[in-house]
């Protein structure tokens, strides 16, 4: 579990911080860096085809492998693949290039994402419930290993390799990505030597494969509709916000506001595509209901309507004052000053120190004191963090401060991530454990990233200070939903 962990964690920062820093030291505007953050979208959308992963056999893979290995050797490959496609792409070049890069860090998110699918199904089946926790342990901790490599790793390859914000050089990043690529080979290696779950495996389900096949269809169909709806509208999108920055007033948010609107349209006629397959029958609407409708109506009719949504907003936003600043954190380090050595000791390794700390206290601190109780103290610590960064950006290039907000920020998003990882496992129900967790943490992040997308537009309108600032006060509603939250559900176990 600590070499699987170590190959599902090296994709995460590949897609997000450590390409932010290449796109931004390749010339690549802030506003454009901080939209690669919807590549991870893979990540909140994986409980869609997390049941043709349980499910589906992969051809010649399975027969060889069994249905675990052979998925995992599937999506080990395809994370490879991904990274490797990145590598080739220069996003200096603009125009075409930044579209095949985004095509590239897409494919690598859905790889990475559909990884972690099948290795945590392997191991819930390779072990009994009183080794669960040695082997979530084990996986974590090799996780943060692979973040490690995939972080401050690059960083420091790319820059002896010759890459630096004054000179930048393509080849390094190439070589960067490359030599990360290769240590996938550690997962592909354990995975050809391990064996399928000794433990017997559920029953398949009856339905045939083309159903599954149909929801694929579906959720790709919907995809590619969001993406070239949003792609036709960027024209009439630059239109509007050029003649919506020229009113008064409306100049800082003006971009915002209309780039929102195209977001809003995209899913819109994702949803309409996805109603469209579903009424020509490609989709079986039995299947929905049984894998996809009845664990979402068992959560609303234990909690009842009125709470499960107060439940399902607080879900939604707890994360969006860390999440909204940490598309764009690596770009300000940048643009303060700091080398990319200096990042990756202070923010990649330094950092994820200080995250383990801070998820050990938040465990031991719920155990003593609650979990609602601390889940409130990590949404109160993770927005006041945010005002630190104000200091920073009216600072500079101070390392001493850098040390300083990173262990704020990092201590903070540990102990606020154990309460509520202990607070969304309290909200499942044994029956449907899979389903209504991967929704939730799904959820989780899918409202942050996708206003994170913007965080490049509303710094270039408002500046970095009233960006932070306006990040601490998005946690403020956060308080008011746990304190809410608190009265309405008992998370206390």
């Amino acid at each position: 579990m600590v070499f699987l962990g170590f190959s599902a964690g090296i994709p995460l920062l590949l897609v997000f911080s450590s390409l932010s820093l290449w796109l931004r030291e390749a010339g690549v505007e802030r506003a454009a860096v901080t939209f690669f953050s919807w590549a991870g979208l893979g990540y909140s959308f994986k409980f869609v085809w997390a049941p043709l992963v349980d499910q589906l056999p992969v051809p010649v893979l399975t027969r060889m492998f069994g249905r675990r290995r052979g998925w995992m050797l599937l999506a080990q490959g395809a994370v490879m693949a991904a990274i490797f496609a990145m590598g080739l792409v220069d996003p200096a070049g603009g125009g075409a290039s930044l579209t095949l890069m985004a095509f590239a860090a897409t494919l690598l998110g859905f790889a990475s994402a559909t990884q972690d699918i099948v290795i945590d199904a392997y191991r819930i089946e390779s072990a009994d419930a009183p080794l669960q926790a040695m082997m979530s342990t084990a996986y974590i901790a090799g996780y943060r290993v692979g973040m490690l490599v995939s972080g401050a790793g690059v960083l420091v390859l790319a820059d002896a390799l010759g890459s630096t914000q004054g000179v930048y050089r393509y080849q390094a990043w190439q070589g960067a990505y490359g030599m990360t690529a290769l240590a996938m080979l550690v997962g592909v290696a354990v995975t050809l030597v391990i064996a399928e779950p000794g433990r017997a495996e559920p029953a398949r389900d009856s339905r045939p494969t083309r159903e599954y096949a149909g929801v694929l269809v579906m959720f790709a169909a919907s995809v590619t509709g969001l993406v070239m709806t949003m792609y036709a509208l960027a024209d009439l999108a630059d239109a509007a916000a050029s003649a919506v920055a020229g009113m008064a007033g409306l100049e800082p948010l003006g971009g915002f506001l209309v780039e929102a609107a195209r977001l809003g349209a995209g899913v819109f006629a994702a949803w309409l595509i996805a109603m469209l397959v579903m009424r020509a029958g490609i989709v079986s609407r039995d299947m929905m209901r049984d894998t996809y409708l009845d664990p979402v109506r068992d959560f609303f009719r234990r909690y009842g309507i009125r709470t499960a949504l107060l439940l399902a907003a607080l879900v939604g936003v707890y994360r969006i004052s860390d999440i909204v600043l940490g598309v764009i954190a690596n770009v300000f380090y940048q643009d303060m000053g700091f080398t990319k050595p200096e990042i990756a000791g202070a923010v990649k390794t330094f950092g994820l120190l200080m995250t383990i700390a801070g998820g050990v206290l938040g465990g031991v601190l719920s155990v003593r004191y609650g979990v609602m109780r601390i889940l409130f103290l990590g949404a109160l610590l993770s927005a006041a963090s945010n005002l630190l960064f104000v200091a920073l950006a009216s600072m500079g290039r101070d390392l001493g401060m850098l040390y300083l907000v990173i262990a704020a920020d990092n201590l903070s998003a540990g102990l606020a991530g154990a309460a509520f990882v202990a607070f969304l496992s309290g909200l499942t129900n044994v029956r449907f454990t899979a389903m209504q967790y991967a929704v939730l943490s799904s959820l989780m992040i899918l409202f942050p990233k996708m206003l994170g997308g913007y965080s490049g537009t509303i710094v270039d309108s408002l500046g970095y200070a009233p960006f932070f600032v306006m990040t601490a006060l998005l946690g403020l509603p956060v308080l008011f939903l746990v304190r809410r939250a608190g009265g309405c559900v008992d998370i206390e176990r």
